[in-house]
């Protein structure tokens, strides 16, 4: 659990027992470590010189953005690493309704993926992070669209709970609010960073909020990133629209609109060197942007130089004017500044105090040796046993309980720094690991690397954990206590070998094994939101004590108290366990705990053709349970339904395993409805019917998403030709191949030699999969032989792609532009300009109602202009935008046929949408379509 939030709850334990505070202070809260390995730039003297920066300012500061990359990285970056403030970032989404050129992971489970990517990057700003509830449905061209899916008052109470979770100084976005921001959800980012200026700190807004012990914070200042804005004599262009629009901004906070260009008012120098990290910050930044791979496979790195990031102020309680040198102009961000927050009371004891510890941060900092580190430790010693004994002052005193609530805050920050400068200062290693009840041993034990763990505990399970402590400098420090404990409440039997208080030696490790049992009704580690499907532009919260965290907290993690020269310090650790890959060798993962069985369909959604008879259906076991496992499997049907077999016996030898189990279904009367099956496990008298997959990619942390184990799908009139054969050129990971199996189409896939020196003949239809030629660079190289085997009589049928393809490689001449047009309203009409054309009658009539029931979007890349050989068969456009032709665009070439097709018919056929089937059934059909003309002739 982040440690804002560990202080917010113990804060808010204490009000709690009004009229007045407990008389002894709550243990200090640590953070709850997740990444075993800390960065480089973490490590050593830099980082307790970092602590040291951090521990000298109460400077604080929030920045709200819409989606994971879009953050200012180099700024959190510069403010956090370099000025110690400490900072916070908040995404109001997950990145949902992205791109993925990384894993075939989309919406909610593409959305588990960039949380991660989110965290990764931020260990390199060094930030808190937090996000919202609201869901990335796709791209939105207006904030009127994004407030209407989504709802005001939603966003808001996320955004105020978050400032007042974590109280910041300024509150920050990267967006202003309008139209320059482009995508509507980036608007509705700059305007939350404004309304919750008022909003947070006012007592009547969300009162639950209050109620359950989150008083009211007002930030001092609002600044936001000047606009990225091309400004000519037709006004500032707005992208998402592509229409320019008078050069003014709305302000949220005063409510008035400001005329012409907003003015620059701080300028923060990012591109700043940074000797203990050798980079500047606007490098460490681009780094942490270079984590989030998935909508454009990573960014490049940024050569040093000067470089700003420039802001403009938007609103301030604090006299300041003009231009400013940095957010804090005006406050008093000193340690002594938190006696500030007394507002006007009684704050003698708090002030002599606050100085006594500023005494001992300010002597740490001047007698600092990066080659004796801990020549400092007595300093920061003393000044988290003043900082813990003004907590009990504070606690005793007679403040206002606002008052009170808010030095109580900033002081348990600085407890928890004193905390974490202190152990860094100390040398303190920990590492949990999953391992086996003794090491190995022999002259060769050194070098037999970590043990190889598990990634998933069952629930009953029992298992070794071995914490290893060392401290790695000369003071002298004693072990109190080292434990292990459960975040959600459930009682697992932990039973420790060897005795926890013992002293801690230079360089000697001090290991502590722990038989542990994970209790049989400890909780699944799975995200603490669902939504019931993709309509839903937001999240149902199921553990509310989650709620705005990155994720629910992982299930056991390791304790240690030390004690030096009196005073306690804590660590904290996510029990790791440890797996072995190639290239990358070993990989610590924090220990889940999941199903003994999971169970999976896949897909999750289709449609049965009512001309169909039989149906060919997989289930997929994992085995979690670690040794032999053996049950039954078998299909809930609909009524009248049967499958062969009735049931399946599974036997797993061992954990890890997963085996596919196909049952040939034969339904019932078809109609057109919706038809639900449901796959079971029966595993030691337990009934199991959910599954996870582990989202993500190779380096990146993977995260379970779990769904209950059905197949839900309409019966549909579809139709497709008999006997075709369909190559596949997947491009950035979709699942059209595996949906075409449901109407009987089995896809081979094309290599890169088989693109460049196959034979393409014997293929009826060629498909490329979304934004190949931006993936597959042989299709660039060999686009020629795929235009012969159009012309040789073959169907190419090319899917979206992304401005790399705006280089004419069809047979005809084409227009896309590097930002091309997308549609990205759902509902939008679609009209049929040749409706008695071949291609939308054969072998399915298809008409406007084909349309219906579509998610997301209707489609990206549309062309802008084509050759008068290529025939556009629909036109469809979003509110305000110029019609658009270009997203079915038809040409005879020789004996074939050549299809661009923009509408994103890869993520409608996964969700089972009957109309999306219909239309792809009819482009692979094509070679036999009767209607078609025989070959055209070609000019040379």
């Amino acid at each position: 659990m982040p440690s804002n939030t560990r202080i917010i709850l113990l804060i808010a334990s204490a009000l709690s027992c009004a009229p007045s505070w407990s008389q002894h202070a709550p243990p200090v809260p640590v953070d709850q470590t997740v990444d075993a390995l800390p960065l480089p730039i973490d490590q050593g003297a830099s980082a307790i010189l970092q602590s040291l920066r951090k521990l000298q300012t109460r400077a604080s500061i929030l920045m709200i953005t819409a989606h994971p990359d879009d953050e200012d990285g180099g700024m959190l970056a510069y403010e956090s690493r370099g000025q110690g403030a400490r900072a916070s970032l908040m995404s109001l989404t997950r990145g949902e309704g992205g791109q993925n050129v990384m894993s075939n992971d989309y919406f909610d489970a593409l959305g588990e993926v960039r949380s991660q990517e989110l965290l990764k990057a931020g260990r390199y700003y060094g930030v808190k992070q937090y996000f919202g509830r609201v869901a990335d449905y796709g791209f939105s061209k207006t904030k009127e669209e994004a407030l209407d899916k989504w709802g005001h008052e939603r966003v808001l109470y996320d955004a105020v709970r978050v400032v007042r979770m974590t109280r910041p100084l300024i509150v920050t976005s990267v967006f202003v609010g309008g139209p320059t921001d482009g995508h509507g959800h980036h608007q509705i980012a700059g305007v939350m960073a404004q309304e919750v200026f008022n909003a947070a700190g006012d007592p009547n807004m969300f009162p639950d909020q209050i109620k359950a012990g989150l008083l009211p914070w007002k930030p001092l200042k609002v600044y936001e990133h000047m606009p990225f804005a091309m400004v000519s004599e037709k006004g500032m262009y707005d992208y998402a629209t592509g229409r320019f629009v008078p050069v003014r901004f709305y302000d949220y906070v005063s409510k008035k609109w400001i005329e012409g260009m907003l003015s620059a008012d701080v300028e923060i120098p990012s591109g700043d060197y940074d000797p203990l990290f050798g980079q500047s910050y606007a490098q460490v930044g681009r780094t942490g942007l270079s984590c989030q791979k998935t909508q454009n496979g990573g960014t490049d790195p940024l050569a040093a130089g000067e470089f700003n990031s420039v802001y403009h102020r938007f609103a301030s309680i604090t006299a300041v004017t003009g231009k400013e040198q940095s957010f804090f102009d005006g406050i008093d961000t000193s340690l002594l500044g938190i006696a500030t927050l007394a507002k006007g009371s009684d704050d003698k004891f708090l002030k002599v105090g606050l100085t006594a510890i500023a005494a001992d941060v300010a002597e740490a900092t001047a007698k600092f040796n990066p080659n004796q580190t801990d020549l400092i430790a007595p300093h920061l010693a003393r000044g988290l046993k003043l900082t813990r004994a003004l907590i009990e002052q504070v606690q005793a005193s007679n403040l206002p309980p606002q008052a009170k609530y808010d030095v109580a805050f900033e002081l348990r920050v600085k407890e928890e720094q004193f905390n974490d400068a202190l152990s860094r200062t100390l040398g303190i290693s920990m590492l949990a690991l999953v391992a086996t009840e003794k090491d190995l041993t022999g002259p060769y034990a050194a070098w037999a690397g970590l043990p190889e763990g598990f990634s998933m505990a069952i629930p009953g399970q029992q298992f070794w954990v071995k914490v290893t402590v060392t401290g790695q400098n000369t003071s002298p420090v004693q072990i109190e206590k080292l434990n292990l404990k459960t975040w959600d409440g459930t009682t697992w039997d932990m039973e420790a070998t060897g005795d926890s208080a013992v002293s801690l030696l230079k360089n000697k490790q001090n290991i502590r094994r722990f038989k542990v049992t994970v209790a049989k009704d400890a909780p699944y580690t799975r995200p603490y939101f669902s939504r019931p499907d993709l309509e839903q532009a937001w999240y149902n919260i199921l553990d509310e004590k989650s709620l705005n965290l990155p994720a629910s907290p992982y299930p056991l993690s390791a304790d240690l108290e030390i004690i030096y020269e009196g005073v306690a310090v804590h660590v904290s650790q996510v029990v790791q366990s440890a797996r072995h890959a190639v290239g990358a060798g070993a990989i610590l993962d924090p220990l889940l705990v999941g199903p003994p069985i999971g169970v999976s369909m896949s897909p999750k959604a289709g449609i049965i053709p009512l001309s169909g008879s039989k149906l060919m259906m997989s289930v997929f076991l994992r085995n979690n349970v670690k040794g032999e496992a053996a049950g039954t499997v078998k299909l809930a049907l609909p009524v009248g339904w049967t499958s062969t077999p009735a049931k399946s016996d599974f036997a797993f030898l061992k954990d890890g395993e997963e085996e596919r189990f196909s049952f040939e279904v034969t339904p019932g009367k078809l109609e057109p409805k919706m038809y639900k099956v449901t796959a079971l496990a029966e595993y030691k008298g337990q009934k199991l019917d959910q599954g996870y997959t582990l989202t993500g990619y190779e380096g990146l942390r993977r995260y379970p998403l779990y769904s209950s184990a059905t197949y839900q799908a309409s019966g549909v009139d579809v139709k497709v030709a008999e006997g075709l054969r369909v190559g596949y050129v997947m491009g950035t990971g979709d699942d059209v191949s595996r949906s075409l199996e449901e109407i009987g189409v089995h896809v081979q896939f094309l290599s890169p030699q088989d693109v460049a020196s196959g034979d393409l003949s014997k293929y009826d239809s060629i498909v490329l999969g979304v934004r190949a030629y931006a993936a597959r660079p042989e299709l660039i190289t060999n686009n020629g032989r795929l235009l012969n085997y159009v012309k040789n009589g073959g169907v190419l049928l090319v899917q979206y792609n992304t401005g790399q393809f705006d280089h004419n490689f069809g047979p005809y001449p084409y227009t896309l532009t590097s930002d091309p047009e997308k549609v990205v309203d759902e509902t939008a009409r679609v009209t049929l300009l040749m409706p008695d054309h071949p291609l939308l009658t054969w072998p399915n009539k298809i008409t406007s109602a084909d349309f219906d029931g579509w998610v997301e979007e209707r489609g990206h890349s549309f062309m802008k202009q084509w050759d008068t050989h290529y025939e556009a068969l629909t036109e469809t456009h979003d509110p305000e935008q110029d019609l658009q032709k270009g997203g079915l665009l038809y040409a005879r070439y020789g004996k074939g046929a050549y299809v661009y097709g923009a509408y994103a018919l890869y993520r409608q056929l996964p969700e089972g949408v009957p109309g999306a089937f219909r239309l792809f059934a009819n482009l692979i059909s094509l070679s036999h379509n009767p209607q078609v003309q025989r070959p055209v002739a070609i000019a040379e």
